[in-house]
């Protein structure tokens, strides 16, 4: 697929990872819908994206009729609807037994109700959408592309919850592309290491430097440009499907 025909839903889409892929669409000449709960950020992503090249909308990606809803309104919008990018995620962390008892039980289904369910919820809406799409190239139809962790093979004391959701989002990609290959959608999930995220701008400098030094090579964190790149290349190779690839600079997550 052309990244300049790229019309895609993105989750998470008005910062971090989301937003990266959006700003790398658009600069190649792509649409997108950003699809996120910060109005805010969203209408600030708008603005500087252009209001002819995106559109913001409030979605709650566990919202099995809100997103519906949402990727209909998107699909007209855009022109069309070739690409999903589920970037929307919560950490969750916490331990299984903490300082003040179990971790509640409700702490560990939010986690994965947001990082697994929401990811399986938009790409099962956009899916049935897509499988309309007019076929190109080796009869391509879309791309739907899902965000896991490192941390789902390694996952880290206090990440029950986060590795779990996450796991389960590795699991679903080969299932989900072979079932989907009948209508000309691949999917693939990009399983990021360490990253300079809004989620990582909170915590302590300290704790971010020590995250750099446990890097093999390059000894940093990873850039939102350097996962919209990979984004990209996997939109522009057709022969890409169902797998899931590790963008992480070697890293391999120590127990704590």
């Amino acid at each position: 697929m052309q990244i300049s025909n790229a019309r895609a839903v993105i989750t998470g889409g008005v910062s971090g990872l989301g937003f990266a892929v959006a700003q790398r669409i658009v600069r190649e000449g792509g649409r997108v819908a950003l699809f996120d709960v910060n109005e805010e950020k969203g209408q600030a992503a708008v603005a500087e994206l252009g209001a002819d090249k995106a559109k913001f909308f409030r979605t709650d990606v566990t919202d099995e009729a809100g997103v519906v809803a949402n990727v209909a309104a998107a699909n007209e919008f855009l022109g069309g609807l070739n690409v999903a990018v589920n970037c929307a995620g919560i950490l969750g962390s916490g331990r299984v037994l903490g300082k003040d008892g179990p971790m509640p039980l409700s702490q560990f289904q939010t986690t994965v109700m947001v990082n697994l369910v929401g990811s399986f919820n938009v790409a099962k809406a956009c899916a049935q959408v897509m499988q309309a799409n007019e076929a190109g190239t080796d009869g391509e139809r879309a791309v739907i592309i899902n965000t896991a962790s490192v941390a789902a093979y390694e996952g880290q004391i206090g990440q029950a919850a986060y590795s779990a959701s996450k796991g389960g989002v590795v699991g679903m990609t080969l299932p989900m592309a072979r079932e989907l290959a009948r209508f000309g959608i691949r999917v693939l999930t990009i399983a990021p290491g360490v990253f300079w995220t809004p989620m990582v701008d909170g915590m302590p400098e300290s704790v971010q430097q020590s995250l750099a030094a446990s890097i093999p090579f390059p000894s940093r964190l990873g850039k939102p440009e350097e996962f919209a790149d990979l984004a990209a290349y996997i939109l522009g190779n057709t022969y890409l499907n169902g797998e899931t690839i590790r963008l992480d600079g070697a890293t391999r997550l120590a127990p704590k």
